[in-house]
């Protein structure tokens, strides 16, 4: 018990000296962080490997982390392949005159992915509570599956109605996967880590762009084979590359860092030495991994205290409108290029350079915020980015300037996205699991209702070049600009707060305080000795 008291009142370098413990650079990488370590919960499922003694070299860590690189975030990268492959091509199929088959207008496009994203929004919170319940390891192949099932079936649309039916259903499959998959991620990564694999995580996003494009450009000239649309070909195949790759997501998927054996990788990925690294590097990084069970349920009181963090609210309005004014352009991308007088072929080719260069500039600023320590000013450059071509795109004349036109709008679709940097942002400031995947989810669903605010900008009355959709989203990227500074200060100001009252406590006051042990988990972010990141 003493030496749990010594740890506890010694552990003031986990929050108010985290900048100073990652600069060292000592061959006993955990060594110099002994004063952080917390005892972990008994319930904790690496309880068994947590070690306050254990160090260990820079290049054995690495090693760790490799390995997790290699073995659990390709995979998840791989399963968000599926998860854009299945939610994307539609776009791809807008090319091969799905909506004049199906006798849809634009405006029914719009409510058919306004229907899909309110079903999303709405599987969101179930599905963390199922995962919360069953384990990542079999929710979200699950989903997976599901999801795939009825992406292959909409090769049979025939009206308004199935195309209203199957986007309902995607939505309510795919709802909760993207923050499920980024919580799993949590227990694997130190925070500092975890922006550049969320943004290699969604780099898929785009990379599934760009592989779609090339597999619609040659899948939708089978159109008319056995009589059939082109589109029926890509929902097919899309559908059973998905359907695959979640079968193999089933039986791969580990449990936790110390329970990584699967049917299809009956071994366990890392030795007895290298689970006693990754959870202790873990533990010192963030003590609050160790309080509660994966598998622990959070309850409505739970749900009800996250959402009463003051700190979350200007992170929660930055995902409400912060993607909106990039997102209309980059949905109508083909179709707008198709309008230009561009084939089939050509516009779903034309397509591929924005997500290639998303793809730079995502990996580039989520690096750049991560080696800085900065949130706030590196996202404000994707929206600094986007607003002077919104201003050129809505200046170029109604008729001709097509390539000019082009080249702006693969500019706005390839804008640096920074939403691995805001996830992470949430993640680093939220104090306990159960309140990361509360927050995680809750953040979700209010990009997803921006989502559906932004999938009704763009109107048939407004088209082909939508003027006013164009001042809208003009007026929203401004909005999007003032509400992240608002939010840096806001966070400042906390920390003022905190730092006025933690210098008025007498050094033993301060150690008593970390030593209370049972208050830790209760008070979460909102402690004295805990900084928020902006």
């Amino acid at each position: 018990m003493a030496d749990i008291e010594q740890t506890a009142k010694s552990s003031q370098t986990t929050w108010l000296g985290d900048d100073i413990q990652s600069s060292k650079a000592s061959p006993a990488v955990g060594q110099e962080n002994l004063a952080a370590v917390v005892p972990p919960h008994e319930s904790y499922e690496g309880h068994h490997r947590f070690d306050p003694t254990a160090s260990w070299t820079v290049q054995e860590e690495r090693s760790v982390v490799w390995k997790t690189d290699l073995m659990l975030m390709s995979w998840l990268c791989l399963m968000f392949f599926g998860l854009q492959l299945d939610r994307g091509n539609l776009s791809n199929a807008l090319t091969d005159n799905l909506l004049d088959d199906l006798g849809l207008t634009t405006d029914d496009y719009n409510n058919g992915n306004t229907i899909q994203l309110m079903c999303f929004l709405a599987a969101e919170f179930p599905v963390q509570l199922l995962i919360k319940r069953f384990g990542f390891r079999t929710v979200l192949p699950t989903l997976m599956l599901l999801w795939s099932l009825v992406s292959w079936t909409q090769a049979w649309m025939t009206d308004r109605t199935s195309f209203y039916v199957t986007r309902a259903l995607i939505g309510t499959f795919e709802g909760g996967f993207i923050p499920g998959a980024i919580l799993f991620a949590t227990y694997f990564y130190k925070t500092k880590e975890l922006s550049v694999r969320l943004a290699f995580f969604w780099s898929t996003l785009n990379v599934a762009r760009i592989i779609s494009s090339l597999l619609a450009a040659g899948i939708l000239e089978m159109r008319g084979a056995y009589g059939k649309p082109g589109w029926f070909w890509l929902f097919l195949i899309d559908g059973i590359i998905t359907f695959v790759i979640g079968l193999f997501a089933l039986f791969y998927l580990p449990n936790s860092p110390t329970n990584t054996k699967s049917v299809l990788f009956p071994r366990s990925w890392y030795s007895e030495r290298q689970e006693v690294i990754m959870i202790n590097r873990l533990l010192r990084d963030d003590p609050s991994k160790g309080l509660t069970h994966l598998n622990e349920r959070a309850t409505l009181s739970d749900v009800l205290n996250a959402w009463k963090d003051k700190s979350m609210w200007g992170l929660y309005f930055i995902g409400l409108v912060a993607y909106i004014p990039q997102s209309p352009v980059q949905g109508y991308l083909s179709l707008t290029l198709k309008r230009l007088g561009f084939s089939t072929f050509e516009s779903n080719m034309l397509s591929i350079p924005s997500a290639a260069l998303q793809i730079i500039l995502m990996l580039i600023l989520s690096k750049s915020s991560e080696f800085f320590g900065e949130r706030t000013f590196h996202c404000l450059i994707g929206e600094f980015w986007s607003l002077p071509l919104l201003a050129t795109l809505l200046a170029l004349p109604d008729s001709g300037y097509n390539w000019g036109r082009f080249t702006v709008c693969t500019m706005i679709s390839g804008y640096p996205y920074f939403h691995p940097i805001v996830s992470a942002w949430i993640s680093e400031n939220t104090f306990d699991v159960k309140k990361r995947a509360i927050t995680a989810a809750t953040y979700n669903v209010i990009v997803q209702v921006g989502s559906v605010i932004s999938s009704q900008i763009y109107r048939t009355t407004d088209s082909p070049y939508y003027y006013m959709g164009n001042k809208v989203l003009i007026s929203i990227c401004a909005l999007s600009l003032v509400v992240f500074v608002v939010q840096r200060q806001f966070l400042r100001h906390l920390n003022g707060q905190k730092d006025r009252k933690w210098q008025a406590l007498s050094p033993e006051e301060r150690m008593d305080y970390q030593a209370d042990l049972s208050q830790r988990e209760k008070e979460g972010n909102q402690r004295l000795d805990f900084r928020f990141k902006y």
